[in-house]
């Protein structure tokens, strides 16, 4: 369980780290530059990747180069919706991306649709509905307007969950998860440090150290999330719930006690929604090979 913990607690210092980095001069772009060469390093000396059968990579150039930019795209739209909307709506949207992977599994990867995954499934896009409303659309102080931060939420969500469809597509291909990220995260720190290049970035301290407490916390997610499915082999949906619930939850004290969020009463009930279609879709489910995407 303390796996489960560690996993949960580096999930939500991102999303603070996210939180605090606009006011402390920290460029999230550089910061998640930064970020994916030291989760590398991570990868490297912690999950030992083989590569001995490198030639089999060749042939899923297509899905790696999807990872390379939807993995940094994904943390700087995380950034901004952090910014736009807060944690506690943000993370809820991060979550519920985890609606189009389920999709996915039995629409492309031939999984039974099961009575849990249709509650699941439609307590989501409920969650999402309730999640996106605000009572007052108007420009407020440190806000976007309602169809920009609404937009920033839609992007967690669909980013977030096309990277989970990516490592799964990969794991269906008998490619090893550890090389896999390896490799994904190299190409992630090629192509968004070519792109700061081309626009002549001008480099931080803050965002250089934020990137680098960035790539240890987005790595440590990974390692121990790993380890909490190691630890509870026979009981995945134990570990899938027991990650999803604990961020929401953990996500939501800090946001209103911490940075002193406010939502509606329809956000409340998203929460609320979103918490319930995890339940449904995870509760006695064995959907093992599921590994978060970042």
């Amino acid at each position: 369980m303390y796996f489960l913990i560690i996993s949960i607690l580096c999930s939500v210092s991102v999303s603070v780290l996210l939180k605090l980095a606009r006011r402390n001069g920290v460029d999230i772009a550089q910061a998640v530059a930064v970020n994916y060469p030291v989760a590398a390093l991570c990868s490297w000396f912690f999950l030992h990747p083989d590569f001995s059968n490198w030639h089999k990579y060749a042939s899923h150039w297509i899905i790696f180069l999807a990872l390379g930019i939807g993995l940094p795209l994904g943390f700087i739209v995380l950034g901004r919706a952090i910014e736009q909307a807060g944690m506690v709506k943000t993370d809820a949207a991060q979550r519920l991306s985890l609606f189009l992977p389920i999709v996915a599994a039995f629409v492309f990867f031939g999984e039974s649709l099961s009575t849990n995954k249709i509650i699941g499934i439609a307590l989501a896009l409920m969650a999402l509905l309730t999640l996106l409303y605000r009572y007052n659309p108007a420009k407020s102080k440190g806000q976007g307007g309602f169809f920009q931060t609404a937009g920033y939420l839609f992007g967690v969500w669909l980013c977030y969950g096309t990277t989970d469809i990516l490592f799964k597509q990969m794991a269906k291909s008998g490619t090893a998860f550890a090389s896999t990220l390896q490799v994904a995260f190299i190409l992630a720190a090629i192509l968004i440090t070519g792109y700061l290049c081309v626009r002549r970035t001008v480099w931080n301290a803050a965002s250089i150290f934020a990137g680098l407490l960035l790539g240890c916390l987005n790595f440590a997610n990974i390692l121990f999330y790993i380890r909490a499915h190691q630890q509870f082999q026979q009981d995945p949906s134990l570990v899938f719930a027991g990650m999803n619930l604990g961020v929401i939850t953990l996500a939501t004290i800090i946001g209103a006690f911490v940075f002193k969020e406010k939502i509606n009463g329809l956000n409340a009930a998203g929460i609320v929604l979103a918490i319930a279609a995890i339940w449904f879709l995870f509760y006695g489910s064995s959907l093992n090979s599921w590994l978060p995407g970042i």
